[in-house]
């Protein structure tokens, strides 16, 4: 499992994959390549940017206003950085006929909320997210986009399709823990809800064995 160092980032054990950035306080621990957990994350204050076209190409534009907001507000870059995907494009196909380019969010995090205020900075905008709860499968590489984690998309759908407790409430999003010259670490989520909506979701659980919390080996990339 994930062990964290001291200054809040990660590594795992038996592999060369490390995160030198902090989380957000409270984020749960990445979750290692080929496995899948069910996670609960808490509300987090986060800078957005909302980008048309490519994903990967969307993920390039980003990061200059990005790093520039924190940059100029001296907020300490943390991980992961975060890519909402548009409606629909989590099947891994491009529709035909569609008129105008997904927009794709891709968000930094606030490792807390007192580094500064909510509002907009010009086209980034920095709002506090709401607490969600997560399938997610970790990534032995990079995600640039719906096309290219189609076997992990599947492995989530079929965890879905398993259980009867919890179902998708809304689009996937990938979660980029590592920077240039790093080996990258990723994962894939789909948010999600309680079919019993007065339930209340679970804190993260790495190693239960309820088929609820399962963190189940998969095939890592």
């Amino acid at each position: 499992m994930p062990e964290r160092t001291k200054n809040g980032g990660y590594t795992l054990a038996g592999t060369a994959l490390r995160i030198t950035a902090p989380l957000p306080d409270g984020y749960p621990a990445p979750t290692p390549p080929g496995a899948i957990e069910l996670k609960t994350y808490p509300s987090v204050r986060r800078a957005e940017y909302t980008v048309a076209g490519e994903p990967f190409a969307a993920m390039l534009k980003s990061f200059r206003p990005l790093y520039n907001h924190i940059s100029d507000r001296k907020i300490p870059m943390t991980s992961p950085v975060e890519m909402d995907f548009p409606p629909a494009a989590g099947d891994g196909e491009k529709k035909e006929g569609a008129e105008q380019s997904p927009e794709w969010k891709v968000s930094f995090l606030y490792r807390t909320k007192e580094l500064g205020p909510t509002g907009t900075d010009g086209k980034v905008t920095i709002v506090d997210t709401a607490e969600t709860t997560v399938i997610s499968i970790g990534i032995d590489g990079s995600v640039a986009g719906p096309e290219t984690v189609v076997d992990e998309e599947a492995e989530l759908r079929k965890w879905l399709s398993s259980q009867d407790q919890w179902e998708q409430a809304g689009e996937p999003r990938s979660l980029g823990y590592t920077g240039p010259g790093e080996l990258p670490w990723s994962e894939l989520q789909i948010p999600l809800r309680r079919k019993d909506a007065g339930a209340k979701a679970p804190a993260t659980q790495s190693s239960a064995t309820d088929p609820e919390h399962t963190a189940a080996p998969q095939g890592g990339k």
